[in-house]
């Protein structure tokens, strides 16, 4: 924040201020000598866009004591040139400076604010706020179009909905000063745009129309309820042109100089920050892009198995994984796990784990326990730095030595990791693992397995701790809100495997998916839902 004394002494040569016009910037300022000084006036300023100004008036005005002047009884060169105080001229640049200070604090706290949001939408969203209320305008919307092609690009709206946005883009771009700038015209650079009355043409001062509206422009007009708009390139020196930004005027009416400097302003140091967000958006994006590529494209059809998987990618990348994999003679083999850490390091172990462990299922699927000790000696002699969790369990194939009518019996080993969670009509339970150190922190691994028989019907579900940490709760809070979940389930979505997933997310998380604007401090996370339904 800007740190303003709350008195300023100023002696201000009338003459010379009065020959530039009185500008602040150009007037000759010195300190007034002892014993001379007067309060300075602070009067009420008016707000700014809408905004209060930061600097409030002073309950009490000392009004200035003129000196007395002696009759001079010898004229000097020096004296005569001397020009006297003007108490006028110095309220008038008191005033102004007081204005520039309160443009200086409002531009200052947007600017604060629109840095603390932490992504590329919520900074789109603070932008246009901010926008509307430099320029006086109550709704807007941007576009996000980088010039490079390479994207992301949306349209995010200000007291406007899916609907209205959905009607605006039917408005040809070559009809609107946005559509220009986003088309990349060279004579489009924005600024105000009235629609005149229906039946007459835009006069000189018409703010942008010198030909007759589009037809199309002035029916969503009416429908939406605008009459004027103010429109403003969003362009970075790094990446060049990102995309425009537009407000709307329920009048025909345009922001005034003040408000076209003040939105310019901040309009430039917002498009630097939104072209920094976009890079980190690209980034986000391309890490999520690599850990998807390294997880199944499709599960495997197994008989009288329906599966079915759910994964959502932390901001940051996590190394959460699952893995769903035919064996010899018709078993099946499920997995689930966790790298420690984030980012591409984390996504990459992911996938070498990954690999590894389908390695040693094929070889010895039968004997999970097998698979997490030759998993553990992996990645203890590869990567001594880091650690896992890990769940595997071997499903027999259908009509195995277990095929009495009671279902196909399931083997399981965890290492560390959350136990599955069974859900039937008769029973919603967690199967209960042995308690196991996760991979890579003792020196011998070593757990029991354990066995459990699911019915026909139920389903066997298997996720990571990020499931549990983006609900906010403690632990132990959090196991019984998945189990409350998991028991709510509707008859009708018992039968699929993806509508248990889905009916899941929705009832355990806070905001139904984990990466709106109510997730919780723990929204980093990586979550992995695996589901076997038997049938």
């Amino acid at each position: 924040m800007l740190d303003i004394a709350p008195r300023v002494r100023v002696d201000v040569d009338s003459l010379i201020a009065a020959q530039h016009d009185l500008g602040v910037c150009d007037a000759i300022w010195r300190i007034a000598p002892a014993g001379k000084a007067d309060a300075m006036s602070a009067p009420h300023l008016p707000k700014v866009a809408g905004i209060d100004p930061a600097v409030t008036a002073s309950p009490h005005t000392v009004a200035p004591t003129p000196a007395p002047t002696a009759v001079p009884t010898s004229t000097s060169p020096r004296s005569a040139h001397t020009p006297t105080q003007n108490p006028a001229a110095s309220s008038v640049i008191q005033d102004r400076l007081a204005g520039m200070v309160s443009d200086l604090t409002t531009l200052h706290e947007l600017t604060e604010r629109l840095a603390r949001a932490s992504d590329l939408t919520s900074s789109l969203q603070e932008f246009l706020r901010a926008g509307a209320a430099l320029v006086g305008a109550r709704r807007g919307l941007i576009v996000l179009e980088p010039s490079d092609g390479l994207g992301p690009t949306s349209t995010i709206g200000l007291g406007l909905g899916h609907a209205d946005l959905g009607h605006i883009e039917t408005v040809p771009r070559s009809a609107t000063s946005y559509g220009r700038i986003l088309d990349g015209l060279p004579d489009a650079h924005g600024g105000s745009e009235v629609l005149p009355e229906p039946g007459r043409l835009p006069g000189p001062g018409a703010g942008g129309y010198g030909t007759p509206v589009d037809p199309r422009h002035r029916e969503v007009a009416a429908r939406l309820g605008y009459a004027a708009s103010y429109a403003l390139p969003l362009t970075a020196e790094a990446t060049g042109r990102l995309g425009a930004a537009v407000w709307l005027y329920d009048e025909q009416a345009e922001p005034n100089d003040r408000q076209r400097d003040l939105a310019g302003l901040y309009v430039r140091h917002a498009a630097e920050h939104l072209a920094r967000m976009l890079e980190v958006e690209r980034a986000r994006a391309g890490l999520a892009t690599v850990a998807e590529e390294l997880l199944p494209s499709r599960l495997p059809r197994i008989s009288g198995v329906q599966l079915a998987a759910r994964h959502h990618t932390g901001p940051h990348g996590g190394g959460d994984w699952y893995d769903a994999l035919p064996l010899p003679e018709g078993a099946l083999g499920l997995a689930v796990g966790s790298v420690t850490g984030s980012g591409p390091s984390a996504v990459a172990a992911m996938g070498r784990l990954r690999a590894s462990l389908r390695a040693y299922a094929v070889m010895e699927g039968e004997d999970p326990v097998a698979v997490l000790s030759d998993l553990e000696l992996l990645l203890r002699l590869t990567e001594p730095a880091r650690s896992a969790t890990a769940l595997f369990a071997y499903c027999e194939p259908a009509g195995g030595p277990n095929a009495n009518g009671r279902g196909r019996k399931l083997i399981l080993a965890g290492a560390g990791h959350t136990p599955p969670l069974l859900i039937g009509e008769r029973r919603t339970e967690y199967v209960e693992t042995t308690l196991s150190a996760p991979l890579g922190m003792l020196s011998c691994w070593e757990a029991p397995s354990v066995e459990i028989e699911p019915a026909p019907g139920e389903t066997v579900l298997l996720y990571t701790d990020g499931l549990l940490r983006r609900t906010g709760d403690p632990m132990d809070r959090a196991y019984a809100r998945l189990h409350a979940a998991a028991a709510g389930i509707p008859r009708s979505a018992r039968e699929d495997p993806g509508a248990i997933c889905d009916h899941i997310l929705r009832t355990v998380l806070p905001d139904g998916e984990g990466d709106g604007p109510a997730a919780p401090a723990d929204a980093s996370e990586d979550i992995v839902l695996l589901a076997a339904r038997f049938e």
